[in-house]
């Protein structure tokens, strides 16, 4: 997941330094893989001023411009149509490298006349595509660092790019807000509050949608709208870099709404243009099996019988929270849009992501399990920006099925956290710690947010309040003996006997082996296993799909792979349950 410390403040009222942050951010469980710092490939270029600018004499596009530097001026041929006198511009001199054209400038003749140097573009630097003139500055003092001049002027061309790892249980995380709403509960700044907007439609959905009955386990809801007399084109400049730095390449304005909201909020959209719906209609159905798609990535894909899908009267116009169809995509000449936002189940898109073989970022959300309850919001956001950049008119929303209850609460026992974790964290601090990471407190109940579905229990609670409280934090105690006098044997004889299996084992040459608990259908039936019984509903790989019936056929693959990279004499052994 990454972010960009602008974008991070968009959510966060903090003057907090970017180490106390990144600190913050891996003490919390977020652990911080990276930070780019942008501005450090560009820290070679300056800012000049053309003092004149003549034809070349042996070619008609290129100018013979006179530039001040730092350096005094200097002399550099330039063929961008722009190149004139009086312009502020940024100098790469002769040694600096040049990340977008990848090569190190140097001095050289260009039909004749040397050039010292050359001004550059907006894409020869990578802060955007636009390469068909230098930059022009309204501003800037001959010399000075241009990366300073982007700090002061234009932020978020140079803010630190921060990526962190997210576990598979906290894809609250996966939205910039989740991540600093962590931040403000540790006491880093203040979360600002959540944008609530809504707009009542001036005419009725000319889409209809429903849902079959037998995919509402599925697709338990679905949410959409059609907002017409869009202009679509390029997306704001701000959205660019946004999008440009955490390394996704801008497409449209539309695409990219859709793009921003899974990064901003872990809420994923899609957008159809809704000229292109047959028979204005979209349902969520499940896959007969043998239909065929081709997605937004230009590739086909073959549907396997009951993934979910999204059709119109021409067929499927959509994997259900993996990708849309190219056949229903918005294009530049799209005028009218249909925005939806849904929620897809957990397993059955991870088994549809796999069987497909497509990894997108909707998929990656969807299957890790996203906050229901945002859904018809995520509408609503995506219409506020669309409207505001793009024009247009919208109109009611329609709603197929109902958004999942998923509301549970737990007992705050203040105890619990002494006992569990062994810190002493008072009721007052526990109870606001849980408030700021969302949880309603009545009484002693805790009732969970939506946006949390990992947290299934009481000692979650005290999970989240030790989290945010830093585990760092914990001091080692000895254990209380339970008797005085001659402790009691702690090992059972059952785990007296494992051990001395494993010594004896060991002493005679053997290799300890831990396998997975999980193989492939076709070796756990050799063993007389395999059955629909021991089968996983949810396998890592088709080669873990049941539970193993005996310890042998893990341990004879093991032999297998050693003795296929040259390891033939060996010896293995390996204790453990079926």
């Amino acid at each position: 997941m990454k972010f960009t410390l602008s974008w991070l403040k968009d959510h966060l009222e903090t003057e907090a330094p970017i180490d106390d942050i990144l600190y913050a951010l891996t003490d919390l469980g977020l652990e911080v893989e990276g930070v780019e710092d942008r501005g450090a490939k560009l820290a070679d270029f300056t800012i000049g001023k053309i003092m004149s600018a003549e034809k070349h004499p042996d070619a008609d596009r290129l100018r013979v411009c006179q530039v001040d530097t730092d350096e005094g001026m200097k002399q550099i041929i330039c063929g961008a149509p722009n190149a004139r006198e009086g312009i502020t511009v940024v100098v790469a001199k002769p040694g600096v490298y040049v990340p977008g054209l990848d090569i190190t400038i140097g001095v050289g003749k260009i039909r004749g006349i040397e050039s010292f140097g050359m001004m550059a573009s907006e894409s020869e630097m990578e802060l955007s595509d636009e390469h068909d003139g230098i930059i022009e500055l309204d501003n800037g003092e001959v010399g000075q660092s241009f990366v300073d001049w982007l700090a002061a002027n234009d932020p978020a061309k140079v803010d630190p790019v921060i990526e962190i790892a997210i576990t598979p249980n906290r894809p609250d995380a996966l939205g910039v807000r989740g991540i600093a709403r962590d931040l403000a509960a540790r006491g880093l700044g203040k979360l600002k509050p959540a944008q609530e907007v809504h707009y009542d439609g001036t005419f009725s959905c000319p889409v209809s949608v429903s849902i079959d009955d037998d995919t509402l386990d599925q697709c338990p809801v679905f949410f959409g709208r059609v907002i017409r007399g869009v202009k679509n084109g390029p997306s704001p400049e701000w959205l660019q870099d946004r999008l440009r730095a955490i390394g996704l390449r801008p497409i449209s304005f539309l695409v990219d709404v859709t793009n921003f909201f899974t990064f901003d909020q872990n809420r994923p959209l899609h957008v159809f243009d809704a000229d292109k719906i047959a028979g204005n209609a979209l349902r969520i159905h499940k896959a007969k099996g043998g239909e065929t798609i081709t997605a937004l990535d230009d590739k086909e894909y073959t549907l396997v019988e009951g993934m979910t899908v999204i059709s119109d009267d021409n067929g499927v116009e959509s994997i259900g929270g993996i990708m849309g169809g190219a056949a229903s995509g918005c294009t530049e000449e799209t005028v009218n849009v249909f925005v939806e936002a849904a929620y897809f189940d957990p397993v059955r898109t991870a088994y549809t992501g796999r069987a497909l073989k497509i990894n997108s970022d909707a998929r990656y959300r969807f299957e890790r399990g996203i906050d229901p309850a945002f859904t018809p919001q995520g509408v609503e956001l995506a219409t506020q920006m669309i409207m505001e950049h793009a024009g247009g008119e919208a109109s009611d929303v329609v709603i197929a099925g109902a958004i999942p209850d998923v509301a549970r609460a737990y007992k705050l026992d203040a105890a619990r956290v002494q006992s569990l974790v062994g810190m002493e964290i008072p009721e007052s601090t526990q109870r606001q710690t849980l408030t700021s990471l969302g949880f309603k407190l009545e009484g002693d109940m805790a009732q969970v947010p939506s946006w949390r579905p990992d947290v299934q229990g009481e000692a979650d609670l005290v999970e989240e309040v030790a989290r945010i409280a830093s585990l760092t934090k914990l001091q080692g105690r000895p254990l209380p003996r339970l008797t005085d006098g001659v402790p009691k044997p702690v090992m059972t004889p059952i785990q007296r006997r494992l051990v001395t299996a494993r010594r004896t084992a060991a002493a005679l040459g053997y290799n300890e082996c831990v396998s997975y608990s999980f193989i492939d259908q076709a070796s756990a039936t050799l063993f007389g296993g395999g059955t629909d019984v021991t089968m996983l509903e949810n396998p890592i790989s088709a080669d873990m799909s049941h539970m193993r019936p005996a310890l042998l056929p893990a341990l004879l693959q093991a032999a297998a792979r050693n003795q296929a990279r040259g390891f033939a004499d060996m010896a293995l052994f390996e204790v453990g349950t079926v």
